[in-house]
């Protein structure tokens, strides 16, 4: 039987452009509301591949994200914003996207239909079996990423997929297949809007998750967070003050800033 791609199918609105902008816009908001659940359903395929990652990366493993077009840009978005929110090395969580940095603001002809550049792409982070390759295609079928998990699985690697197909041929090539259902989008195909949606969740659940676990929140603070710029050098000085009862704000801040971060500063305070 051939795989039949529920995110390429028919959306179930027609005549949009006899629409209103009022009712456009409700409709989209209407199927916006299934993705929570359609992601919901997936939690236990999240809640395996996070205890698998934290797993690995105690023991020196990083986290690749591949994907193209859409999905890739979303892995990268995600890759980058752990060292500002976590403070982590840049190189711990890797975004690669089918066609390279180009790619992000421009679309790369048949760079995602060559099933051997995943792998090319990974070889250059000299990938090793304690790394966990992610690959995000809401179709399914991406060439790109479906050559990297095959070759990464096959080398060790913890692999999965986060596609909006079921059954879905990515989801054959790995360890762990996360399928969020969320239907036919509302402008037919176009998978940046429920998938892509969708998609930054789980990313977002998945390296949330594996922060807290690996030691990177206190509480429910970002205490390792980058100090890039005023207003989180603010945050970062209210943080101090109330983990260690300081009222004085600008000593906090000296304090703060002196360490590099909320973490560091309040344990060197406490070891004082």
């Amino acid at each position: 039987m051939a795989f039949v791609k529920i995110s390429e199918q028919p959306s179930l609105y027609d005549g949009l452009e006899n629409k209103s902008v009022h009712e456009i816009l409700t409709d989209i908001n209407n199927e916006d509301h299934k993705v929570a659940d359609a992601v919901k359903r997936a939690i236990p395929q999240i809640e395996h591949l996070v205890n698998g990652i934290v797993d690995r990366m105690r023991r020196g493993g990083r986290i690749f994200y591949m994907g193209a077009g859409t999905s890739g840009r979303l892995g990268v978005l995600d890759a980058s914003e752990i060292p500002p929110t976590f403070g982590m090395d840049p190189g711990w969580i890797i975004g690669l996207i089918a066609g390279g940095d180009t790619a992000l603001r421009n679309a790369v002809e048949n760079a995602e239909d060559d099933t051997e550049q995943g792998w090319k792409d990974l070889l250059e982070h000299h990938i090793s079996p304690l790394d966990t390759v992610i690959g995000i295609a809401a179709s399914g079928t991406t060439p790109y990423v479906i050559g990297a998990l095959r070759d990464a699985r096959a080398h060790g690697c913890l692999t999965a997929a986060i596609t909006s197909n079921p059954d879905a041929p990515v989801s054959h090539e790995a360890d762990i297949a996360i399928e969020m259902i969320v239907g036919p989008e509302y402008v037919t195909g176009s998978s940046r809007m429920k998938s892509g949606t969708g998609q930054k969740l789980i990313c977002n659940m998945i390296s949330t998750a594996v922060m807290i676990k690996m030691g990177r929140v206190k509480g429910n603070k970002m205490v390792n967070m980058q100090l890039t710029n005023a207003k989180l050098v603010d945050r970062g000085t209210r943080m101090v003050m109330d983990e260690l009862g300081i009222t004085d704000y600008a000593a906090a801040r000296r304090l703060l800033l002196l360490h590099g971060s909320v973490k560091l500063a309040c344990d060197a305070y406490k070891s004082n």
